[in-house]
């Protein structure tokens, strides 16, 4: 009995404990940016781009959740620059420092990978 009640405290406290693991400063795995993801606020803003410092401070991700669907995964909103708007967002934690978005509008898909980054790279040139 003792160890359902433990197992099923683990199953409740484990959404919480992932959510945190999203948390913090990511680099985009083939571009000079970084993006500071807060999951209190369900926000992710550009902290630090090389090619176009005038996004500093843009919001990236927005209504960001814990999904329903599968562990390690998110819901949200990403800006699409082309569009000019925010499309919907699947945002999967393969590995603590491995996160990827995936977009899809229509039929094209678009996966993008991000690498965890230190606090420091938010202020690094």
């Amino acid at each position: 009995m003792s160890r359902c009640v433990v197992l099923l405290a683990i199953c409740l406290a484990a959404p919480g404990l992932l959510a945190d693991e999203l948390s913090g400063v990511w680099k985009h795995a083939d571009q000079p940016v970084w993006i500071a993801i807060r999951l209190a606020t369900g926000s992710g803003t550009i902290v630090r781009h090389d090619s176009y410092p005038e996004r500093v401070g843009s919001e990236l991700l927005k209504d960001v959740e814990i999904s329903t669907a599968a562990a390690n995964q998110w819901q949200g909103l990403v800006y699409a620059e082309q569009l000019n708007e925010y499309k919907p967002v699947t945002i999967l934690l393969r590995a603590p420092d491995d996160m990827q978005f995936t977009v899809k509008v229509g039929f094209i898909s678009r996966t993008i990978n991000w690498r965890r980054a230190d606090e420091d790279a938010e202020s690094a040139p």
